[in-house]
């Protein structure tokens, strides 16, 4: 059980919850106090258990059919564990959301509100907002930009142009993401039946729209992001290598969409090195204030 729902958590994601929740928080004048350490706590793993795991209960169907499933991607839960993973999951979160509560304010809560919504959302029978081609994109989207969005909203921040143009190309970035991920599964997703925004308008279009978002998103922050922001202002530039790792499936055909789970894996690993570049890039922001 413990070894299920540590895969179904998907460990590998756990940073890109946290971190933007944590960066957030402390740029927009947090300390170093409970609240940074319970939310990034929050945001690191129980978050991603309810997020992920919700995903593999209600996905069972289509993932038996998905062999990228059943390892870091996400776990196969047998049925015998669907409903003590739900109640493990979302159990999880009740005492940091309690604990986040108490020590928030009318729109953080709102904010949490939102995020855990998109959370459920996502995934669960009735609303199944993943099998809604473009609603699928902007719930995941929502996912990773509402850490973020909260971490401003807990600290009291005002949110200035800039803050804004950040949150506005990180949720571009997102929805290029999750998009340029669902067409590897357009195959299994199609044999279950399940609607996404690649079995939508296909996969050689919908890679061609992520990329377009991944340079939407740089040219956003290179445009509204003021000179007088510093090294900060070049935060776009880290979008191009994402474009570029999608660039190469640029004619890639609805047969031949499995292919791009090559540049899938690379764009977990790009997480990582982009992440270790922001995280220089926040230090000088930190400095320059």
């Amino acid at each position: 059980m413990g070894r299920a729902l540590l895969i179904s958590s998907r460990p590998l994601s756990w940073v890109n919850t946290a971190y933007p929740f944590a960066a957030a928080y402390l740029l927009a004048g947090g300390g170093v106090d409970w609240r940074l350490i319970v939310g990034t706590l929050f945001f690191l793993v129980p978050y991603n258990l309810a997020m992920y795991g919700t995903n593999d209960v209600f996905d069972y169907a289509s993932d038996l059919l998905n062999p990228r499933k059943g390892g870091a991607e996400g776990a196969v839960l047998p049925p015998s564990l669907h409903r003590p993973a739900l109640q493990w999951a979302w159990a999880s979160c009740v005492p940091f959301a309690v604990a986040l509560v108490a020590g928030g304010t009318p729109l953080s809560w709102g904010v949490l509100a939102v995020s855990l919504f998109a959370v459920a959302a996502y995934s669960v029978p009735r609303l199944r907002f993943k099998e809604r081609p473009v609603l699928d994109s902007i719930t995941s989207s929502t996912h990773f930009v509402s850490p973020a969005a909260y971490g401003l909203a807990l600290a009291g921040g005002i949110p200035a142009p800039p803050a804004l143009a950040v949150l506005a190309a990180f949720f571009l970035w997102g929805m290029a993401s999750h998009a340029f991920g669902a067409v590897q599964d357009i195959g299994p997703d199609r044999e279950a039946g399940i609607g996404s925004i690649a079995t939508l308008f296909g996969a050689r279009a919908t890679v061609r729209l992520a990329v377009m978002l991944y340079l939407a998103a740089g040219a956003l922050l290179l445009v509204l992001v003021p000179i007088s922001e510093g090294p900060a202002r070049f935060a776009g530039l880290l979008a191009l290598p994402y474009a570029a790792s999608a660039a190469p499936f640029w004619s890639v055909t609805d047969r031949s969409a499995e292919q791009t789970r090559a540049g899938w894996r690379r764009f977990l690993w790009l997480n990582y090195v982009t992440g270790f570049l922001v995280t220089l890039l926040l230090i000088s922001v930190w400095m320059h204030l």
